[in-house]
């Protein structure tokens, strides 16, 4: 009797924790919105930065926060129809009418972002004189999109982590 009614609870729990197949996601080239979550590392020369990732992107804008590896909050990133802001910790922030002259006002020089929604997809294409790489994606499928991404561009190197593709409600 106890065996049975350790099966009979093990088949509820089983029937509990049946999901739903998800949607198919769509083409890699029918993408419009998309999230991530990752980490980012940055090397200029001898100097390098980590932190971690959280990207929303869809056809009007995008909102980029990063954070120290702890998860304090260090920048936040926005682009709309009202242009490219930067928003430091400290309070500080930055503005422009798009990615292009925002990195260039901050760091002095362009970050391949104008093009970023698609080559975070794996769809390589201008990046501004960045050399961008996909180094691994998440199966050998050919739609399969990217977790690692190296970035390079004089004496900078970038490296995303892509952890975990998030579905876009």
């Amino acid at each position: 009797m106890r065996v049975l009614v350790l099966w009979a609870f093990a088949l509820l729990l089983a029937g509990c924790a049946t999901v739903g197949t998800l949607p198919q996601r769509p083409a890699v080239q029918d993408i419009t919105q998309f999230a991530f979550v990752g980490r980012l590392a940055v090397r200029q020369g001898e100097t390098r930065h980590h932190v971690n990732i959280d990207w929303r992107h869809d056809a009007l804008s995008d909102e980029i926060l990063l954070t120290t590896p702890l998860g304090q909050g260090i920048a936040e990133l926005v682009r709309d129809a009202g242009g490219a802001r930067l928003t430091l910790a400290d309070r500080r922030s930055y503005a422009a009418p798009d990615w292009g002259a925002l990195s260039q006002q901050v760091f002095g020089f362009p970050l391949p972002l104008g093009a970023s929604p698609r080559w975070l997809l794996g769809e390589l294409g201008a990046t501004e004189g960045w050399r961008v790489t996909v180094v691994e994606r998440e199966s050998g499928a050919v739609d399969a999109l990217p977790t690692v991404i190296e970035l390079e561009r004089d004496d900078i190197a970038v490296r995303l982590k892509i952890d975990e593709w998030l579905e876009v409600q």
